[in-house]
């Protein structure tokens, strides 16, 4: 089974960026879609992006054409590229691996822990 380590969340100022990464440990890192949620503090857990196996993309309208979906299958790892950032992106950013291209969290088997992102003003 595969686990997920996020890294890269911190401090950014409005307009910044950020990349952050998710390793996946695991033979079977290939064979799922990969997906970015995040929660800020008091409310639900939302949809970022995805990735699928093949490297088909799709964004949340709130982070499309400012943030960048990808992988690396030879490394086992996942990027989210957040450009333009804004405070109301602030959040707990985690990632998740499941069987389907998904934007429902249910639908994702594994997380991470979650890395913080923090956007001023």
């Amino acid at each position: 089974q595969v686990q997920l380590v996020e890294s890269g969340g911190g401090l950014v100022q409005a307009g910044g960026s950020l990349r952050l990464s998710c390793a996946a440990s695991g033979r079977t890192f290939s064979s799922y879609a990969m997906g970015w949620f995040r929660q800020a503090p008091g409310k639900e857990r939302e949809f970022v992006a995805v990735i699928s196996r093949s490297g088909g993309t799709y964004y949340a309208d709130s982070v499309k054409g400012r943030f960048t979906i990808s992988r690396d299958n030879a490394k086992n790892t996942v990027y989210l590229q957040m450009n333009s950032l804004k405070p109301e992106d602030t959040a707990v950013y985690y990632c998740a691996a499941g069987d389907v291209v998904a934007v429902i969290s249910t639908e994702y088997r594994k997380w991470g822990q979650g890395t913080q992102v923090t956007v001023s003003s």
